[in-house]
């Protein structure tokens, strides 16, 4: 009769028969952490781009079309309080406008481009302030004044807050810009551009516009300017340091001219190209008009605004 120990050695034996060999647990293979690391960061850098290109989205939103809204408030603010001013006030006597004590951002003027369609027109108000231009155009202080010899200077955005010169590159030789005050109206019209002056004979026949009768039976001529004025042209591109474009001279400030001989200009500027501010658009247009409002006939307006 065998011992315990024979028993269990029996037993062990059985039961090594019925499992099978004791196979040893696979040791779990060590994945290299490089791909996905990898991908973490790739996904991460998608993450970041979706969000900027999302914050970038909803900036441009509020730049052009938010702003648009809250600047076109303004503006009608601006409208509404000079529209009151000119019919509660007394006119002039002489029937003369005086710009004396303006405030910045008050509207004292306003401006029409029929060739932008009759709904376009804006007050123009006093300064060039980013405040001032978020309200409409804004006159550059210390330039003169509408129908005042020298050179009336007007800024204005090109895209968002009202965007009042978002098509200032579309104007052609001799387009009316008409400017209305209290007390007058005045025609200017935009000079003979740098690539026409040399053939402006040929061109004007071509633009029944540079020489026409205008409402009060004046003609209303257009020719490139002469003297100190010659480099002086409808249209041109500049730096944003060139700040001489405003000059009563544009691009001479010290060019001495007697006041008699000065020209009435009427200047816009704005950004260019559209959504960027690197360089300036710059417009430039001759007094070739202008007259006192009949008071008995309040409702009387310019045939020039009907030219569209």
């Amino acid at each position: 009769m065998g011992t315990v120990e024979d028993a269990r050695r029996g037993a062990g034996r059985i039961y090594g028969a019925l499992t099978g060999p004791e196979v040893p647990s696979p040791r779990p293979r060590s994945r290299s952490a490089g791909p996905d690391r990898v991908r973490t960061i790739v996904r991460t850098a998608g993450e970041i781009l979706i969000t900027l290109g999302v914050v970038v989205l909803l900036f441009v939103v509020y730049e052009v079309y938010v702003t648009d809204v809250i600047s076109a408030g303004k503006q009608q603010d601006a409208t509404e309080a000079l529209d009151d001013q000119w019919q509660t006030t007394e006119p002039d006597q002489e029937r003369v406008d005086h710009f004396d004590g303006l405030q910045p951002g008050e509207g004292f003027a306003k401006m029409y481009i029929p060739a932008f369609g009759t709904d376009f027109h804006f007050t123009i108000v006093e300064g060039t302030s980013d405040k001032a231009l978020e309200i409409g155009p804004g006159h550059y202080l210390d330039t003169p004044y509408p129908g005042q010899p020298g050179n009336f200077a007007v800024a204005g955005h090109r895209v968002g807050k009202g965007a009042p010169f978002n098509d200032l590159d579309l104007l052609t030789s001799c387009d009316a810009i008409i400017v209305e005050s209290r007390n007058a109206w005045y025609i200017y019209r935009v000079l003979p551009m740098k690539d026409e002056a040399g053939r402006w004979e040929q061109v004007k026949q071509d633009k029944p516009r540079c020489n026409v009768t205008g409402s009060q039976g004046r003609a209303q001529q257009v020719e490139p300017l002469k003297g100190e004025y010659t480099d002086t042209h409808g249209m041109e591109i500049v730096r944003p340091s060139e700040g001489a474009v405003i000059a009563d001279v544009p691009h001479k400030p010290n060019a001495k001219v007697n006041k008699a001989d000065q020209v009435a200009l009427l200047t816009l500027t704005t950004c260019h190209p559209k959504f960027s501010d690197r360089q300036r658009l710059i417009v430039h247009a001759t007094l070739v008009d202008q007259w006192a409002k009949n008071p008995d006939q309040p409702d009387s307006r310019p045939a020039e605004l009907k030219e569209g």
